[in-house]
């Protein structure tokens, strides 16, 4: 019987990987790879067996149709029984959006060892690289992490947190500008998209909720991070502000 380690590989470039991710990757025998997962991470692990499961929602490679969740689920437990150290290679963080509960419970049921290694979640990366914090003193004291679009192909939107992060929204952002509206967010409220977080290609732009649907043309057919409220602010000399009670440090 073998060992799987479900690794998340971050959201971009090769680097943004874990240095206990890269370690553990390197011991792989086979690799269950994503579709979002840099090519260069194979550099890791040469000697590995790479599989391909990637579902190309975005991808719009033709003639590469998207692998099933089940089947994910049956190459896990058909390896993981039979390959000594199986990596299963999630972009971002395995625990948001990654359908990490189905694949655990696959591993699981069928009496294989596991790990998880967290990885750099694309909100995280594009508040990195837009340089807008998402929590900020005084202001910024909640953050939700959501995915605008159900099961059903329903699109949703709260207002629940100071800060929230809608996945996988970018080919409905006009949809959402409205959702967010009647969610209670005011037509004002600041909102940052993030297309392709931590790739070269990553594209940023700042919007409102009444504006929103502007951003459509832009981050079209690409994985989308939409960011909403505080965190959607710029950072300015301004944010410098007097001290406040709060926890000691």
């Amino acid at each position: 019987m073998g060992h799987v380690i479900f690794i998340g590989a971050g959201p971009g470039t090769a680097d943004l990987i874990t240095v206990r991710g890269a370690r553990l990757l390197g011991t792989a025998n086979v690799v269950l790879y994503d579709a979002l997962a840099d090519p260069t991470l194979r550099e890791y692990a040469p000697a590995a067996d790479w599989v391909d499961v990637g579902k190309r929602g975005f991808s719009g490679l033709p003639g590469r149709d998207s692998n099933g969740q089940a089947r994910i689920n049956e190459l896990l437990v058909q390896y993981g029984r039979t390959s000594g150290t199986v990596v299963r290679l999630k972009g971002g963080d395995p625990s948001i959006f990654g359908r990490l509960d189905e694949e655990l419970a696959a591993v699981k049921a069928a009496g294989i060892t596991c790990e998880v290694v967290p990885g750099v979640t694309a909100a995280l990366a594009a508040a990195a690289s837009s340089q807008k914090p998402l929590t900020r003193r005084g202001s910024g004291r909640s953050v939700s992490l959501a995915t605008a679009m159900t099961r059903t192909g329903d699109l949703h939107a709260t207002r629940t947190a100071d800060t929230e992060i809608y996945y996988m929204a970018g080919r409905q952002l006009a949809s959402l500008s409205q959702r967010l509206a009647e969610a209670g967010w005011p037509a004002g409220t600041p909102v940052a998209v993030v297309s392709r977080a931590g790739w070269p290609d990553q594209l940023s732009s700042e919007h409102t909720v009444a504006t929103l649907g502007e951003a459509q043309a832009l981050h079209e057919g690409r994985p989308t991070a939409v960011v909403v409220g505080v965190g959607a602010t710029n950072v300015s000399p301004s944010s410098l502000g007097g001290e406040e009670a709060g926890p000691a440090t």
